[in-house]
């Protein structure tokens, strides 16, 4: 066997939202030779969590403090509930990581004000000491686009912060939120411009203004995206010996029986 295939991992990415994607975070692990199958959690049905080296929890319009309102998020619920039981790694962008710490825990509401395009982050003391942020400067830009935030969840630890929106990354065990989107490039902010339009205006912001700050840290975005899931494949455990397949769509198994057995508690 390969070096290459002995530490290749099996990614299942969650996309919460048509047309919210994975983007360069797809692509960089693609890349590095991981299989990665993504999973359209509103119209298919998840997997056995069980059967991922790590899950990656995807954005959406949605309010991660009204999950149970929705059938497809009660799913998916019950679904990472079990990844965190069977101690699968598990990475939360935007939405995700909102999701994430209320599951555990955490409280997900509504942030004082929309943060749209390019902001400054900050590393915690926790986060210059802790392997995750390994690579990372002390502040760097990054691109938002929410308007909700969340507190830590009991046990968690702040490793990144924002001058907005204080919570912007954090780690617990094996459990990483991370409330910026490292995934979006210029293109997708773009799309998102004509998609979320009256959220612009709520911000007070053009589409062409959000698109040139998306560009202006377009590359820095792109390297930091690099060590963020290099340092977080890093700390995943070999659960499955056999190389993998190349990329693929889930099949969206189990069947539904399985599913039902998906208690949300």
């Amino acid at each position: 066997m390969s070096a290459m295939a002995s530490t290749a991992k099996r990614i299942l990415a969650i996309q919460n939202m048509e047309g919210e994607g994975f983007g360069r975070v797809e692509r960089h692990l693609r890349r590095a030779g991981h299989g990665v199958s993504v999973v359209r959690a509103e119209r298919e049905a998840l997997p056995r969590p069980d059967e991922w080296d790590a899950v990656i929890v995807g954005g959406t319009p949605l309010a991660a403090y009204e999950w149970d309102r929705h059938a497809f998020l009660r799913d998916e619920a019950a679904f990472l509930r079990r990844a965190a039981a069977a101690s699968v790694p598990c990475l939360g962008i935007c939405f995700g990581s909102q999701f994430l710490a209320q599951l555990l825990g955490g409280r997900a509401f509504k942030a004082a004000r929309k943060e749209i395009g390019r902001y400054e982050v900050h590393l915690t003391d926790e986060g210059r000491r802790d392997a995750l942020l390994a690579g990372f400067p002390p502040r760097f830009p990054a691109f938002q686009w929410h308007g909700d935030t969340f507190d830590l969840p009991p046990g968690a630890s702040l490793l990144a912060r924002g001058e907005g929106c204080r919570n912007q990354l954090f780690r617990r065990d094996l459990v990483v939120g991370v409330q910026f989107h490292p995934e979006v490039t210029a293109g997708d902010a773009a799309r998102w411009a004509g998609m979320y339009a009256e959220e612009l205006v709520d911000a007070g912001k053009t589409a062409e203004q959000v698109v040139a700050e998306c560009r202006e840290v377009d590359l820095e975005m792109e390297r930091l995206a690099a060590v963020l899931l290099d340092n977080f494949v890093a700390t995943i455990p070999q659960r499955f010996r056999l190389a993998i397949p190349g990329a693929r769509r889930s099949s969206g198994r189990p069947a539904a029986a399985d599913r039902g057995r998906a208690v949300v508690s």
